[in-house]
């Protein structure tokens, strides 16, 4: 399972982008809306409970969730950083990816749900032969969708 988790309700039309993906793949999930800011408890009490193999966190602004989490667990923590007005999202990029020595964590686009769900998804196909199958069969459409764009191209 992945758990998807918001740092904010306003983050719902992103975690949205994540949750399309996973149920395109057939991947279970969960999805939470919990603050490292304002509920640092009940952050805790989660990450430590759940029985995810994956978290997505999403956050703007100073976007310290996906940090916090990675700092709770062992388990893969991929960040999304949320464009804010504030910056245009690079204060969140930056808060997302600039993680000290020992806690990593994997950083996704500003506002790249898509590939933070397909990146969990690649992490849990190591051991998954038929999401593998499944993934590899996701590249190929993608591979026929630009050729077939390249057909259709009326420009010469």
């Amino acid at each position: 399972m992945i758990s998807v988790i918001m740092g904010s309700a306003s983050d719902k039309a992103i975690a949205e982008k994540v949750i399309k993906i996973l149920k395109e793949f057939d991947v279970p999930y969960e999805v939470k809306v919990i603050s490292a800011h304002r509920a640092l408890n009940v952050l805790e009490d989660y990450v430590g409970s759940t029985d995810s193999k994956i978290f997505i966190a999403m956050a703007g602004k100073a976007a310290h969730l996906a940090g916090v989490v990675a700092g709770m667990t062992v388990k893969p923590v991929i960040g999304i950083p949320i464009k804010s007005s504030t910056m245009d999202g690079l204060d969140s990029l930056l808060s997302t990816v600039q993680m000290p020595k020992g806690i990593p964590v994997a950083t996704v686009a500003i506002d790249g749900g898509e590939n933070a769900a397909l990146l969990a998804i690649s992490m849990l196909a190591i051991e998954d032969e038929a999401l593998r199958e499944k993934l590899v069969k996701y590249r190929k459409d993608l591979e026929a969708a630009v050729v077939q764009a390249d057909k259709d191209l009326d420009l010469n």
